[in-house]
């Protein structure tokens, strides 16, 4: 005698663990980008064309801060990871509708990650000779530009992830309309600086049309990581 074969549809995984991971790491991010901007404007940390003498005075004097930040760099790059590859997974999860943002959005999170990797490999560098110096040499001034110029060229990369991220999450049904006109301004504002990345590395005040553009992808990425974790 044959057992009845079992009908039962086996429950379905629950789909929403992902999204509410994805959206935790796009928290996590934009709060400690913040946190460690913070700590740059309480330690006074120094313009890009001030003289070389505040730059050297600054990393010698803040070599604790310099630390703290690069802490939090080695935790926020893999959370940035984990939010852009996440939400290409969400995205073709849905359906595949704006997939190509997706894409375009990972790449340039990687990208982008590496560039912010370069910028504080540099910084580390600065606070551990800043030390042994009594006034500034010509490679202590070499490194604070190359420095400069590496931050510089995070800017388009960081409008590049934003544009393409707003786009995939809206295109998907994950976001609304009005955070996919903040992405778009915001990466806008971040790919014009970008065109400016020599100026910006020699000081120019067009940083500040950069970091309008920056303050608005936080702004994104704390909206976005919010919706998330509650859907």
């Amino acid at each position: 005698m044959t057992q009845p074969k079992n009908t039962t549809t086996p429950p379905a995984r629950n789909e929403f663990v992902p999204g509410g991971l994805v959206g935790a790491a796009a928290i996590g991010f934009a709060v400690l980008v913040v946190i460690e901007n913070v700590l740059f404007a309480v330690s006074g940390a120094p313009a890009y064309g001030g003289p070389i003498e505040e730059v050297l005075a600054y990393y010698a004097a803040n070599r604790d801060s310099v630390a703290i930040v690069s802490g939090l760099v080695a935790l926020y790059l893999p959370l940035l990871l984990v939010f852009v590859a996440g939400l290409h997974g969400l995205v073709e999860r849905r359906g595949g509708a704006g997939a190509d943002w997706s894409r375009l959005a990972l790449a340039a999170g990687v990208t982008l990650s590496a560039n912010f990797m370069l910028v504080n490999v540099l910084q580390i560098g600065l606070a551990l000779s800043a030390g042994g110096l009594a006034e500034p040499t010509p490679m202590f001034e070499l490194v604070w530009q190359i420095h400069a110029a590496a931050f510089a060229l995070t800017l388009p990369m960081v409008g590049a992830t934003c544009i393409g991220a707003a786009l995939a999450a809206h295109a998907s049904g994950l976001t609304p309309a009005w955070q996919r006109l903040l992405g778009l301004v915001g990466g806008s504002l971040l790919l014009a600086a970008g065109l400016g990345n020599l100026a910006i590395a020699d000081g120019s005040a067009l940083i500040f049309v950069g970091l309008l553009g920056f303050a608005a992808w936080l702004v994104w990425l704390l909206a976005t990581g919010v919706r998330l974790v509650r859907s």
